[in-house]
């Protein structure tokens, strides 16, 4: 795969993402697809991530993390996510949406307990906003948070939450005034082994099969004032900013899903051999090889131009993240299929990693926003009804 999307790696840049790879390589792929079918949730991978640093790229040192950037957390999800979809959202649970959250938003207090923990994976996270009954339309929440005196008391359910049945901490949004709306909605840090707090797992998913996933119940639970992020009632405007963090690393998770796809059709066409020679030398192969190549390095240089910006300072690039995400979850539905013609029957066995990438791929088109939503976003800010990067 090519470096270049007018994008110049450093050195650094490139001894990460060879790290990276060597051990996604060494590590987790050997022990992938016997993970998924157990189900099984590898969390001595995640602290052997946590151990390289690898959720550190966009925090601060102080608090942690090595400071890389954005481009590097671009790169190192990438790799994780070619291997392991399951464990690609590590870097969504323990960094873009916990401790970048905290980091912007969070006391000094509230950084110095939870960030350095999510970095090492002493601490486990998750963030939680959508429902039952709530999805896109984030005012419909029916999660409510009551203040009292020093303390808010939180009562609700939050639904198809990653990494809810192993998680020690949440970012978790509430209404601390339903008749407002959006304007009504408020950001907390949540304790999971509090009072008042369980979860019920969700056994049965199309992908992701080592990746917990589940309910969230609270029935009262007391959380202190203290935790709370940021202003009361700017919940909305934080969950969007959140977003534009959480959609960089889904796009480069789907990056490398593509990548995953790529390289077994690849590989699958230069062994497998009809009519007397490698089925690589037939054109129809090629075709699709070729097309496969080509959403792969699209989606990857939208992801890697979205990352630059961040690290050039550009704060809400919702425009070019959105773009990223919905280009790249759209390539990890398709390019998985198109690998899926090139295996053919063996594909559709799981004696070939297609069928699992193929599984874990659809999900992109699903999280951090749906498609749908995406394609708004860009419609209204392309005709100048609601400009994205305001």
């Amino acid at each position: 795969m090519s470096d270049q999307y007018d994008v110049e790696l450093t050195q650094d840049h490139i001894i990460l993402r060879d790290m990276v790879r060597k051990f996604a390589d060494k590590e987790i792929a050997p022990f992938v697809d016997q993970d998924e079918k157990d189900h099984r949730f590898q969390r001595d991978l995640v602290e052997k991530m946590a151990e390289l640093n690898l959720f550190g790229c966009p925090v601060p040192e102080e608090y942690g993390g090595n400071g890389m950037g954005y481009l590097a957390h671009a790169i190192v999800t990438e790799e994780i996510g070619r291997v392991s979809g399951s464990l690609r959202v590590a870097f969504n649970m323990q960094t873009m949406g916990t401790a970048m959250s905290i980091l912007k938003w969070g006391s000094e207090e509230l950084k110095k307990k939870y960030i350095p923990e999510l970095m090492s994976a002493r601490m486990l996270g998750c963030f939680a906003m959508t429902e039952p009954d709530t999805g896109s339309d984030t005012a419909a929440m029916a999660t409510i948070a009551v203040r009292d005196g020093n303390s808010y008391i939180l009562s609700g359910r939050k639904m198809w939450i990653t990494w809810a049945p192993v998680a020690d901490m949440s970012v978790i949004f509430a209404m601390t005034d339903k008749p407002a709306k959006h304007k009504g909605m408020s950001a907390f840090v949540l304790d999971m082994h509090s009072p008042g707090v369980s979860t019920v797992s969700i056994k049965e998913k199309l992908g992701l099969w080592a990746c917990p996933t589940g309910e969230i119940i609270m029935e009262e639970v007391k959380v202190p004032a203290g935790n709370r992020l940021g202003e009361e009632g700017k919940g909305f405007v934080y969950l969007m900013q959140e977003l534009i963090s959480t959609r960089l690393s889904a796009a480069a998770g789907a990056v490398g899903t593509c990548q995953a796809a790529l390289d077994e059709a690849v590989k699958y066409a230069n062994e497998r051999r009809q009519f007397g020679r490698p089925i690589a030398e037939f054109q129809m192969v090629q075709e699709v090889i070729a097309r496969m190549v080509a959403e792969t390095e699209a989606a990857r240089a939208l992801t890697w131009r979205c990352a630059v910006q961040k690290d050039r300072g550009l704060v809400n690039n919702m425009r070019e993240t959105v773009l990223a995400k919905f280009y790249a979850a759209r390539a990890a539905d398709e390019v998985p299929d198109l690998g899926l013609e090139v295996l053919s029957a063996y594909g559709y066995s799981n004696e070939y990693p297609i069928a699992r990438i193929l599984r874990d791929g659809k999900v992109y088109k699903i999280l951090e926003g749906a498609t749908n939503i995406m394609k708004m976003i860009l419609a209204s800010d392309a005709l100048g009804l609601k400009k994205a990067n305001r």
